[in-house]
């Protein structure tokens, strides 16, 4: 049986004086592949999942109108609240919450996650996905551990007694399922990866203006899967 949610919590609140230190490579290239393709405009609002010690929203505010944090260890969030203050940044905020219950009804343009999700069982990947799918962001970003062929049981880079990393095409199908596009996918290393979702406005949320080249007014996605599995720490800290 795979960690608790509150079991995953401890387990970062202990270790979050010295997360950012001991971070590898590969974690480092993820993350910034995602604060690239997340790309907000000014006016944006990002949700970032598992936001850990903030590498993600913090690199995101300049360019974003709000950043909001959610995570379950309150200690990777203190060290995300230290360091934006240290650097001055005043439109993010931070609070209690996970994937599958965000605690957040607000308007999003941008969701995203780095090294969260694979804390998440197969079936609780797919249940986390519809709920940020719901939410109605026009983007994706996903950083994570995920397979894109069969791992090396001598050379795992996860730890499979904590987490419980997917495929690519596991991933892909529940994105296009839940109504996004998958427009990008990111191979960092043959168990680290990006991937990029998009989902296409409806005429709600155009204002009541036919998309182009939709004749029928709903902003369906086209199907565009490309290849890419699980535990119940949900949203447990990452970047």
């Amino acid at each position: 049986m795979k960690k608790s949610r509150e079991d995953h919590a401890a387990r970062f609140d202990e270790k979050a004086g010295e997360y950012d230190e001991s971070k590898s490579d590969e974690y480092r290239a993820c993350a910034n592949l995602v604060v690239e393709h997340a790309a907000p405009e000014s006016d944006d609002v990002v949700l970032d999942l598992g936001t850990g010690t903030g590498a993600i929203a913090l690199a995101l505010a300049p360019d974003a109108e709000r950043v909001v944090g959610r995570d379950i260890s309150e200690g990777m969030m203190n060290e995300a609240r230290a360091k934006a203050d240290e650097e001055g940044l005043e439109n993010l905020e931070f609070g209690a919450g996970s994937f599958r219950e965000p605690d957040y009804d607000d308007e999003v343009d941008v969701v995203t996650s780095n090294f969260a999700l694979h804390h998440l069982s197969d079936a609780e990947k797919r249940e986390a996905i519809d709920v940020i799918a719901g939410l109605e962001p026009r983007r994706f970003v996903l950083g994570d551990v995920m397979f894109f062929g069969e791992p090396d049981p001598d050379e795992p880079f996860y730890s499979p007694e904590v987490d419980d990393p997917a495929t690519v095409g596991v991933l892909a199908d529940a994105f296009t399922d839940a109504g996004f596009s998958l427009t990008a996918v990111e191979r960092v290393h043959d168990q680290v990866g990006v991937l990029v979702a998009e989902r296409t406005p409806t005429t709600a949320e155009t204002d009541g203006v036919p998309l182009e080249n939709d004749s029928s007014g709903d902003g369906g996605n086209e199907d565009d899967s490309d290849g890419s599995e699980s535990v119940d720490g949900d949203a447990a800290s990452g970047a």
